[in-house]
């Protein structure tokens, strides 16, 4: 390791205090999709203190709506700004981006947490609270590490961007706009929750609908109506059925256990509409994931027909099918060569660091990287601190040691990948 690497590393050591106090700020500022408005002005005041080109804007809801990657969405963009900061580099070298989210799902009541969910309390080399896995702390590990480069005293010979966005969790349309937005680079690094692992490749999300309509009867005849619910039972058990067939059927090597990757169930159940009345409809909504290399509106259909086939099969549901509808989040899986270059940087850092080589493998959750590698042509591996397996969870947690060695991964990614003077 040269000394300019190691002064690099000494400097984040120094600074490991300063860092956890700066995560823990942001994971104390409440921003559910939606709300992200006053953790966006913190990031953009704190990333101009730098001294880095802050771009800070609202999406344009009537211009997103004309992309092919724009899926529908209930509200607008008013109050909830999009930055990239950018460390504008000094000429003969490559471009690096790294992108990150700020919003995160709801905490209810804070019913489930030991704490308060903004608390941002530690406790045993942990910080807990909502976001600070999924993914705050991804997206603070690239600030700490451009800060404490900055601190070191160099500067990249090309250009560092710090893309962080709004409303990935309902549907990744602030990456999108920093795409439309024109900001592209030679490569990207999201610090989606990896665990440390270095992951090339995300897995597909899509949401459904399917209305099930049984036959009416008043609660004293009830014998002679078709239950809705007793139908839509039924169709629990045919998706899940789909399950199995994808599970022994589907395959990628970065997905080695197909039953992880591949969800394909029903995750909400209504039905009826009063105690002492009887049900005639139900709707269930759920998800099915695909893995990269998968037609994605084929996919879909494979769900159409396969509910189709079993309903045919039903004295009731063959005269009445059920209606599948595709609603709300709908994410394409995507990837990038295993031996892409960027790949190879960072597990070549992460390796430095620990004296382990990194768990290659596919995230086993969507990521925003379907945009980059798509749209924005910004070849981006996923690397972050977080674990998926806590994301979204009670009592939502990071390790501080994982977030440490994330600060100095990004740090010597950008020293390898960018150059320095």
């Amino acid at each position: 390791m040269t000394d300019t690497r190691q002064k690099v590393l000494q400097q984040i050591d120094a600074n490991k205090e300063k860092s956890l106090e700066f995560l823990q700020k942001m994971v104390s500022i409440p921003s559910v999709t939606g709300d992200e408005g006053a953790i966006q002005k913190f990031l953009a005041d704190y990333l101009s203190k730098m001294g880095l080109e802050v771009d800070m804007w609202v999406t344009d809801w009537d211009a997103l709506k004309k992309h092919p990657g724009y899926i529908p969405v209930e509200r607008g963009y008013e109050g909830r700004p999009n930055i990239v900061a950018t460390w504008k580099g000094i000429g003969g070298g490559k471009s690096l981006l790294f992108n990150g989210h700020t919003d995160v799902i709801p905490v209810g009541n804070g019913e489930g947490w030991s704490d308060n969910p903004w608390s941002a309390s530690i406790k045993d080399g942990k910080l807990y609270g909502r976001g600070s896995c999924d993914m705050k702390s991804g997206v603070a590990s690239h600030i700490m590490a451009v800060q404490n480069m900055m601190e070191a005293g160099l500067k990249p010979k090309g250009d560092v961007y710090l893309d962080i966005v709004i409303d990935e969790e309902v549907s990744g349309h602030g990456t999108l706009d920093t795409v439309i937005r024109g900001y592209t680079a030679d490569a990207g690094i999201s610090g989606e929750t990896s665990g440390l692992a270095v992951q090339p490749a995300c897995i597909g999300r899509i949401w459904f609908e399917i209305d099930v309509q049984g036959k009416p009867a008043g609660i004293q005849r009830r014998y002679q109506g078709i239950s809705a619910i007793e139908l839509g039972y039924k169709i629990v058990k045919a998706v899940s059925a789909l399950e199995e067939k994808r599970v022994a059927t589907v395959r990628h090597p970065l997905y080695p256990k197909p039953i992880d990757a591949l969800p394909c169930m029903v995750g909400a159940f209504q039905a009826g509409n009063y105690a002492s009345s009887f049900p005639a409809t139900c709707t269930l909504k759920g998800s099915m994931a695909t893995v990269p290399g998968e037609d994605h509106e084929g996919v879909k259909k494979s769900l159409v027909d396969h509910i189709a086939q079993f309903a045919a099969k039903d004295p009731w549901m063959k005269d009445h099918p059920p209606v599948v509808r595709f609603v709300g989040y709908d994410a394409h899986a995507s990837e990038i060569p295993v031996d892409h270059p960027i790949v190879k940087v960072v597990s070549k850092n992460y390796k430095e660091l620990t004296g382990r080589d990194p768990e290659i493998s596919g995230r086993q959750g969507a990521a925003d990287t379907r945009f980059l590698n798509l749209y924005g042509k910004t070849p981006t591996v996923i690397f972050g601190p977080g674990s998926t397996a806590v994301m979204h969870s009670d009592d939502e947690y990071v390790s501080i040691d994982d977030y440490q060695t994330a600060i100095k991964v990004m740090a010597l990614s950008i020293y390898d990948w960018c150059g320095v003077s």
